[in-house]
């Protein structure tokens, strides 16, 4: 009677590989189409793996808490003449083994067949299909880690994201602990230095951020109206302290946009709180300004320039360590025209302002190009909060803010 191979099947689009977790049927039993064979496990889910027809199970090949890549095979099956008509195994022939120079090793294998078996012992792998790569094509970091390799990296306080550039040798291009092993070992050959604990605290704050699908959008704003309002002024806002007045009077209009999505009810914040980063060493800080759309911006001056200092100095009062709702950067002080900031884990957006220039723009007033400082603003947001039509009505309405600092 014909013998076919149960292999791996492809349990979702983005899943190569599967982990075989029970076995529920023994050798030799005769099944009905439809009956369960085994139960395998993706970082998704446990699914069931079942017998295509009528027939009997004549070798499992498969060990249980073992990976295989889609495709593999896990036993072999005997099924009648018509069953494998109907599958498509109208002719049954001794599958093609690869040459002996490109089979795996023995160690490499989880198990091994004689030749004249029906299946074929080679276990497909996924490889990469784009020469040149550091690591293989489609990579993903790790997405799945094997219970021994997690209690490793915890024993050296190694998160995920630390595996990203490690070439994984197991099934679907999985991190074994041999690869991680030799990862650890040929990093002693480069100079080493600790980080401090404020790059630490950065690292993983930004690490938590990037599980949320985020996007930027930006667009230019002109800035005469703001630098003619602040040569004016005594004491002397800056540019930032005009952003945050206007992104925090823009959010109390729509405080939807600054809320976060718990299950599938929006949380609303309860006040318009509005970090701002601060550069120390090593790191940057975010002091909070409290209920800034109702605090005008001229007694909020003495408020900022004292947090700044402090967060300088590190000596930031512990209630302003509190998370705002929403963060301003002003990277434009470093000369950066745009950028792409990250949101903080606890907020949807963080608004930056890059470095003002002088450029031509068009007056219908004088009928010709007139100089204009103009800078960048780009919004950086959570997408299940936020769109993009959203995100640019966030930033039109706070360009119009911006051309009547009087009003701020």
């Amino acid at each position: 009677m014909p013998t076919i191979p149960i292999i791996m099947p492809q349990l979702g689009e983005s899943i190569a590989e599967a982990t075989l977790v029970r076995i529920l049927v023994e050798p030799g039993a005769q099944l009905e189409a439809g009956e369960d064979l085994f139960e395998v496990e993706t970082n998704k889910a446990t699914m069931a793996v079942s017998s295509p027809c009528a027939g009997r199970l004549l070798q499992i090949t498969g060990q249980v808490q073992t990976s295989y890549a889609v495709g593999s095979t896990l036993a072999s099956f005997e099924i009648s003449e018509e069953d494998a008509s109907a599958l498509g195994f109208t002719e049954v022939t001794q599958p093609v083994i690869p040459p002996r120079e490109t089979m795996p090793s023995a160690d490499s294998v989880h198990f091994q067949f004689d030749q004249e078996d029906n299946i074929t012992s080679y276990q497909p792998k996924v490889e990469p299909v784009v020469g040149g790569l550091p690591v293989p094509a489609g990579a993903t970091g790790a997405s799945y880690i094997s219970p021994r390799m997690r209690a490793r990296m915890t024993e050296l306080g190694l998160n995920a994201s630390d595996l990203a550039g490690i070439a994984g040798t197991g099934a679907g291009g999985r991190v074994t602990v041999e690869d991680f092993e030799n990862f650890l070992r040929s990093l002693e050959q480069h100079r080493i230095t600790p980080a401090s604990p404020m790059r630490i605290a950065v690292a993983d704050s930004m690490r938590r951020s990037w599980s949320r699908p985020l996007a930027t959008v930006g667009s230019p704003v002109m800035l005469d109206a703001l630098l003619a309002h602040r040569r004016r002024s005594d004491p002397k806002p800056g540019p930032a302290l005009y952003i945050i007045r206007a992104l925090a009077l823009a959010l109390a209009e729509n405080t939807a946009v600054a809320g976060r999505l718990i299950g599938s009810r929006i949380v609303h914040p309860r006040a318009i709180d509005i970090g701002f980063a601060v550069e120390v060493d090593d790191g940057v800080l975010v002091p909070v300004l409290r209920e800034v759309d109702k605090t005008p911006l001229v007694k909020l001056v003495p408020t900022y320039n004292q947090l700044v200092e402090q967060a300088r100095s590190r000596r930031l009062p512990h209630d302003m360590n509190r998370p705002g709702i929403a963060t301003v950067t002003n990277f434009g002080t470093f000369g950066i025209v745009w950028a792409t900031p990250i949101p903080l884990p606890e907020q949807n957006l963080v608004l930056g302002l890059g470095a003002g220039s002088k450029v031509p723009h068009w007056s219908d007033e004088v009928n010709q190009f007139i100089p204009v400082t103009e800078a960048e603003l780009t919004l950086s947001f959570d997408h299940r909060i936020l769109d993009g039509g959203g995100a640019g009505r966030l930033l039109a309405r706070l360009a119009q803010l911006l051309q009547t600092p009087e009003k701020l």
